[in-house]
């Protein structure tokens, strides 16, 4: 069996020991004589794996006891239309921080629901930075600040946490969510689908300090009411059952590896192996502003597209998929989530080493 570098938004990569190990218990987990995605949501062996699960997860982001952890369906862009649902608690609008295409695609959901006040945004540049604190126009009476941590399709990512006051912070993290350690505390609300991160598409993690729940709108489905969810142990319907088995085993990796802290430094290993070169040479060119680029995603275009489908056709023959940049800005574009490992990026550089030196 020979695996690729597999450079994809998302789904992406997995760990391979948690595939090897989700593969030895496909069929018979721990002796129960069934694989989980056949188990009772209700029953004790995989009520086990759920708890187990979430108190992983508590553990990494060193979650407080005053935040509900909910594993839940739907995806960020459910989510975008579940979080005004809920915390609008009364209040008519919202400040939204524009800083790309998954930010614009939160905007347009949230205004269904209430009065949108987009506080700030980075439209203007192309979206290649992120825009400062400081010329941010939030209104006091907001019911939340919605920002995305970090934009798969432009680059941009946070590096520090917005302070809004007693206004919550509201972060879609869904591409970077356990890519660091980051203080829970300062924010109201965390979601994020969990298939850059965490495991399989299907599964959405939704973190909410509980003072912000029980006041959902009185249109809000019972599956999106996070008050119910919460009082059900997010199990109000079916959860995705092999979607938070298999988080949990990513959620082990990751502590095994280090932690949070071991991660970041992984992460900022590889990244820093890539935009070292890209800002090397004139061949290949990243747009983003070096104080915001993202950890995650590295777009990068080629001094001439018309040599993009070469460089992908080699890229693939040589065993790296998926850089093919997004559709709504080209180029090409290197998603290196946590389970890549630097071995994929190492390969990745000299490939486009030798691509630039037969065509440059």
């Amino acid at each position: 069996m020979t695996r690729v570098f597999n450079f994809s938004a998302g789904p992406a990569v997995l760990p391979e020991p948690v595939l090897r190990k989700a593969a030895e218990e496909m069929l018979d987990w721990h002796g129960s004589g069934m694989s989980v995605m056949e188990m009772s949501h209700r029953g004790k062996e995989f009520i086990s794996i759920h708890a187990e699960a979430e108190a992983l997860l508590r553990e990494l982001l060193a979650i407080p006891a005053s935040y509900k952890v909910l594993f839940v369906q739907g995806g960020a862009i459910g989510e975008n239309a579940i979080v005004p649902m809920n915390l609008l608690r009364g209040k008519s609008g919202a400040d939204y921080i524009n800083t790309g295409e998954w930010s614009k695609k939160s905007i347009k959901e949230a205004k269904k629901y209430c009065s949108v006040n987009v506080a700030a945004s980075s439209e203007a540049n192309g979206f290649t930075s992120i825009p400062p604190r400081a010329e941010w126009k939030l209104d006091p009476d907001a019911a939340y600040v919605h920002i995305c941590s970090n934009e798969t399709i432009g680059g941009v990512q946070y590096h520090w946490t917005p302070d809004v006051g007693d206004v919550p912070l509201v972060a879609d993290m869904s591409s970077d969510i356990l890519s660091r350690p980051i203080d829970v505390s300062k924010y109201g609300l965390i979601y994020g689908g969990a298939q850059k991160n965490i495991g399989p598409a299907g599964l959405t993690i939704v973190i909410v300090r509980e003072d912000l729940i029980g006041k959902a709108l009185a249109i809000t489905p019972s599956a999106f009411d996070y008050a119910q969810q919460a009082a059900n142990d997010s199990m109000l319907n079916t959860p995705p059952t092999y979607g938070i088995y298999i988080a949990g085993l990513v959620f082990n990796w990751i502590k095994a590896q280090g932690g949070l802290a071991a991660m970041e430094a992984h992460n900022r290993t590889k990244a820093a192996l890539l935009y070292d070169y890209l800002d090397s040479t004139a061949f290949y060119s990243n747009p983003i502003a070096k104080a915001d680029r993202s950890l995650m995603n590295v777009p990068f275009k080629l001094k001439d597209a018309a040599l993009d489908d070469a460089f992908l056709k080699g890229a693939q023959a040589r065993g790296m998929l998926q850089l093919k940049g997004h559709r709504s800005v080209g180029g090409m574009r290197a998603s290196i989530y946590n389970a890549m490992p630097i071995e994929g990026v190492r390969a990745l550089v000299a490939y486009m080493k030798e691509f630039e030196a037969q065509n440059g």
